[in-house]
């Protein structure tokens, strides 16, 4: 890929966005490789866990405007020329039915889109030496790419409101405080302490993680009957597998167990 690193290691795929220069802004190219990196991972089965991050000094500075202002505000415009859910629905989607677990390491600056990439995500770790904004509003623009689907149902409607009306920024401990992010670790030691989550997930079953994580894109939109169908039908089919049954015996003898994902 032209802009994305790719490196998969103890069942962790890391995506490092590689437009450095640009705060690993996205442009058509980035777009679509991080839809393909996002499908690839989830179809791979040597991968348990997806890590995004980025290069340099951000993890995404949303749209590259020096890139879309090249463009013609005509019918050229990439909003015009695809169809009505855009790159940017597509990438939200991607991430939401990918069946791995996908993790924002938030390294650098994360605005617009690029917030929105992070918080399409399973879980979302922060820099304590970064900020984070929607952004929009200060280049007289609307929300895309889910934001105002993800934000709202992590830190509520007026929390949300103030975040996009405003678009100001947003500090670590602000961030971790209102639910924007599961954890702040030391910009010294970030990726590591991200990766130490990663790979403790990545040792987990996979297919129960997988059906887990099915359930909780889900569950926003299901009223409780559905979702309880849904939970029961799933760990009936967790109780099938080979690692319900490594998990039993594992307990039983007192030791940790080795998931194998069958």
């Amino acid at each position: 890929m032209e802009h994305i690193m790719v490196e998969t290691k103890d069942g962790v795929r890391t995506l490092t966005l590689n437009r450095p220069e640009r705060l690993n802004a996205i442009n058509e190219t980035l777009s679509n490789e991080i839809i393909q990196a996002i499908s690839e991972a989830s179809a791979d089965d040597e991968v348990r866990v997806i890590v995004i991050t980025g290069s340099g000094r951000g993890f995404c500075a949303g749209l590259d405007l020096n890139d879309y202002a090249k463009r013609k505000a005509d019918t050229s415009s990439r909003y015009q020329k695809l169809d009505d859910l855009g790159w940017v629905g597509h990438q939200a989607l991607g991430i939401v039915h990918c069946d791995k677990p996908v993790i924002a390491a938030i390294n650098g600056i994360a605005a617009g889109a690029g917030l929105a990439l992070a918080l399409a995500c399973d879980l979302r770790f922060m820099s304590a030496d970064t900020k984070i904004t929607t952004g929009y509003i200060r280049r007289g623009l609307s929300p895309d790419a889910g934001t105002t689907y993800f934000l709202p149902r992590l830190v509520g409607q007026a929390k949300a409101a103030e975040l996009i009306l405003t678009g100001r920024d947003i500090y670590p401990d602000e961030a971790e405080r209102v639910g924007l992010v599961n954890e702040i670790f030391p910009h010294h030691e970030f990726l590591e302490q991200v990766m130490n989550v990663a790979k403790e997930i990545a040792a987990g079953p996979p297919i129960a993680i997988t059906l887990s994580k099915r359930l909780l894109a889900a569950s926003p939109d299901l009223d409780l009957t559905t979702i309880l169908k849904q939970e029961y039908a799933f760990i009936k089919q967790c109780f099938g597998t080979k690692d319900a049954q490594e998990g039993v015996r594992a307990f039983t003898e007192k030791r940790k167990p080795v998931f194998r994902g069958e």
